[in-house]
């Protein structure tokens, strides 16, 4: 590995787990911990978290909140010279964005098995028929980010376990209790 690649291994790193605090912020929220950041000349321009279900927005994803506020703060609709870091494989959606952004490179934690538009269930940064063409990286801390995502989802499992025999313990202490007379 030559120096330059190191520093960018080192960088990569550091911004992944900027964009992980991030991802805790959406969690904390009750959103699914995904979270984004844009960075130019090593510096934050943009940053978010998921945030869809609290804003009432289908489009609040991690990536696209943070390229919207890079847009403002660069007062440009186009991002060359960023990097996005975020801490899951980008959907669909996000890539379209990544793409008019004209964003130079995208940083991803881990893959999106479901919906992964980048690797897992479709390479659309591969397609030819984009005008933009993005360097892109995944895998970046990803046990780091995939542990946040599964712990995540473990423990919304276990609420709702509980929810539901909580719910049903309800029901069952109603059914033996006796009018009175």
């Amino acid at each position: 590995m030559t120096d330059f690649e190191q520093e960018q291994a080192e960088r990569d790193e550091f911004w992944m787990r900027y964009a992980m605090n991030l991802a805790a912020r959406g969690e904390a929220s009750g959103e699914v911990p995904v979270g984004a950041v844009v960075v130019k000349d090593n510096r934050v321009v943009g940053e978010g978290w998921n945030q869809p279900i609290n804003s009432h927005d289908p489009t609040a994803h991690a990536e696209v909140i943070a390229i919207r506020m890079a847009a403002q703060a660069l007062n440009n609709y186009r991002l060359p010279g960023c990097t996005l870091y975020v801490t899951l494989e980008p959907c669909t959606m996000c890539v379209g964005a990544l793409v008019h952004s004209r964003i130079d490179r995208l940083v991803y934690g881990t893959t999106e098995p479901k919906a992964g538009a980048v690797q897992s269930q479709s390479r659309l940064l591969d397609s030819p028929w984009f005008n933009h063409r993005m360097e892109y990286q995944g895998a970046v801390l990803a046990s780091d980010c995939q542990y946040q995502l599964s712990h995540f989802f473990q423990q919304r499992r276990q609420q709702l376990k509980a929810q539901r025999e909580q719910s049903r313990a309800g029901l069952t202490d109603k059914d033996q209790e006796t009018p009175e007379e």
